[in-house]
């Protein structure tokens, strides 16, 4: 494999001045040493250190982004948008998996910075941990204090810039849907108790039960991971707890799937005895049986719209700006009205 030095021998040049070409440095060269070099690193087929162009190089050219789980399929949608405007700007994308460990979205921060990356994106939900929350903000409060960019997607307690959907509005859209179709006894199959998502969508359900002169007591909740087993499971403990219930409202789509599993390994209808909503609107949503009434929240727009802002450069003394996201309702076949 060919090295800098080889370069810069075939080239005539001393190994600096090669460098400085490769690495794109803004100090001025002549057109000739140019085209020298660049004819070199042809011929020997050279390919340059990637760490090296970073530090010759004026502008960071990475961006780095923590994402919860990018198998689920919320991440990956966002994760889609994400990579297309990074793709369209010439941006390396550096995807970071946390598992909700909120740890390790720490370290991530900490090592993307030490990488130098443009800026950092945070896909995933914020987190009811004061302590966290403090640290979080410090260590990104020193990454752009070195002009580097944070942009949060989700409820975060971050000062910055932000892309926000409408999570209570989605559960509300979601609870009026139930109550209007005559459900009174209504389950929630939550995600972790710890992530805002989780709290602002069952903040919207409970909007909309006070609307409606109903109430959600504690034990028609049932909390598990944001995913089909997680679904299942807490499908069952609500099942277990009270078996009155007429519809179940899953705070995301993998888990409504989990909870159709569920009832119909029970021998339990759908909607025919009991009515389920998702949230999200991921692809499956729609190529389930029965088909999932959901929220639909434009996942992959989010998260071009996300890359975008980090990539924007910033405004000294502007405020962080945030953009809003609405929440819309799908209704398919998994609800109907209350069974008689």
């Amino acid at each position: 494999m060919a090295t800098l030095a080889d370069v810069a021998r075939r080239a005539g040049v001393s190994p600096a001045t090669a460098s400085r070409i490769i690495n794109g440095s803004s100090k001025p060269v002549t057109e000739a040493l140019r085209e020298r070099v660049l004819a070199a690193v042809e011929e020997l087929q050279y390919v340059p250190n990637a760490h090296a162009q970073l530090l010759a190089r004026s502008h960071r050219s990475a961006v780095g982004v923590v994402v919860h789980d990018v198998s689920d399929p919320y991440f990956a949608e966002i994760t889609r948008g994400l990579q297309r405007v990074a793709t369209e700007n010439e941006r390396l994308v550096i995807i970071c998996n946390s598992y909700r460990d909120p740890e390790k979205e720490l370290q991530y921060v900490e090592l993307l910075r030490a990488h130098q990356v443009a800026a950092i994106v945070l896909a995933g939900s914020g987190y009811h941990d004061e302590k966290f929350t403090e640290t979080m903000n410090s260590k990104l409060r020193a990454y752009e204090s070195t002009g580097g960019r944070a942009v949060v997607i989700g409820r975060h307690d971050h000062a910055g810039d932000a892309v926000v959907p409408d999570n209570e509005m989605g559960g509300y859209l979601l609870g009026a849907e139930l109550y209007a179709l005559g459900h009174t006894e209504i389950g929630v199959v939550a995600g972790p108790k710890l992530l805002t998502t989780t709290t602002d969508r069952i903040a919207g359900l409970r909007r909309a039960a006070r609307e409606h002169g109903q109430k959600l007591p504690a034990r028609r909740v049932a909390y598990g991971d944001f995913d089909r087993d997680g679904g299942a499971s807490a499908a069952a403990t609500l099942l277990d707890a009270a078996p009155e219930i007429t519809a179940i409202a899953a705070l995301n789509d993998p888990m409504a799937i989990g909870v159709l599993a569920l009832l119909r390994a029970r021998g339990i209808d759908v909607p025919g005895q009991i009515s389920v909503t998702g949230f999200d609107d991921m692809p499956v949503a729609r190529d389930v049986t029965p088909a999932l009434t959901t929220v639909r929240l434009p996942l992959a727009d989010m998260g071009a719209r996300a890359m975008t802002l980090a990539l924007q450069e910033p405004v000294d003394g502007r405020e962080p700006r945030i953009e809003e996201v609405g929440a819309e309702l799908v209704r398919r076949e998994s609800t109907g009205p209350l069974p008689r």
